[in-house]
């Protein structure tokens, strides 16, 4: 039995390294190119996994060479794929990936088979759900589908984390069946309209959250850390100072270490300080998938490679 359930996109990810990122109608030369395992809701599902977490994950890929290396992948990292679908025409999703020497990114996706993940998919997986201790999940599936997952885990009693990327309108009703939701600064913003900049704006961003209905929340900025508002606590907790590369699965780390640190009964503050490391490791390395951290990672720490020279 898996005690956390992510319901999410899979990814194959393109990624080209460059020195600035492009402006519209300006073509640059760039560097080195790779592809990978991505997604958003398969990278918080191998995060979880690499981490000792027993996930199952709830996708849709497709019938392709894509889809086939992720569903390897996703066996190898020891997830469980009884709920993983195949779409028997469309293609496994693909998203293409700038990353700057600034180590900031930006992505293109096409959706492709995620955007076929339905609610009669959902469904065949209940008897899980109703199994699980947490149900983690984003915004790269259709929104239907997201309000259905919701409803069910509610109706179940299950503690959903929603990570609201990418951002839109949400129905009160979904937000008042939120354990935790974990914008970043711009997702923030676009669900509050309140620019967060520092943590007196992320708290009236997080009190405005609170007032339709969430139960707790996250907002991640960068390298500050991220802020905390619930009943017991609101403060910033310090993200770690490293040297970063490539901030691509840095969002994906924290949620799914973040779930995991709940659903191993840690509590909001100590799993956002898990999750805080995890997601600082990550960004010393290129890629989605491949910058993931494991177990050992953790343990070992932050090294002195990795330090950022104060």
């Amino acid at each position: 039995m898996s005690k956390i359930i992510v319901v999410g996109s899979s990814n194959t990810d393109m990624v080209v390294r460059a020195n600035k990122m492009p402006v519209p109608g300006e073509t640059v030369l760039g560097g080195e190119f790779l592809i990978s395992s991505g997604g958003k809701g398969a990278n918080q599902a191998v995060a979880i996994a690499r981490l000792g977490g027993g996930v199952t994950f709830i996708t849709k890929i497709g019938k392709d060479i894509f889809g086939l290396e992720l569903l390897k992948q996703f066996e190898k990292e020891g997830i469980h794929i009884d709920f993983v679908f195949r779409h028997k025409s469309k293609p496994t999703g693909v998203a293409l990936i700038t990353v700057g020497d600034n180590a900031e990114n930006a992505i293109i996706v096409a959706p492709g088979a995620n955007a076929f993940l339905k609610k009669k998919d959902i469904n065949k997986a209940i008897d899980e759900i109703k199994k699980a201790a947490i149900v983690l999940i984003q915004l790269e599936i259709p929104i239907n589908t997201v309000n259905h997952i919701v409803m069910l885990a509610r109706k179940y009693d299950k503690k959903v984390i929603l990570n609201p990327a990418p951002a839109q309108k949400l129905s009160d009703e979904l937000y008042a069946s939120l354990y935790v939701i974990t914008p970043n600064e711009t997702e923030a913003e676009i669900l509050t309209g309140v620019k967060v900049i520092d943590d007196l704006s992320a708290r009236k961003a997080a009190l405005l959250l609170r007032e339709r209905g969430v139960q707790n929340v996250v907002i991640t900025m960068g390298a500050s850390g991220a802020y905390i508002h619930s009943d017991e606590v609101s403060e910033i907790v310090p993200g770690c100072k490293v040297k970063a590369k490539d901030t691509t699965a840095a969002g994906d780390t924290f949620n799914g270490v973040l779930a995991l640190g709940l659903s191993n009964g840690v509590g909001l503050r100590g799993a956002v300080e898990f999750a805080n490391k995890a997601a600082s490791l990550a960004v010393t390395k290129y890629g989605s998938q491949s910058s993931i951290p494991f177990l050992a990672d953790l343990e070992m720490g932050l090294t002195n490679d990795v330090k950022e020279e104060l």
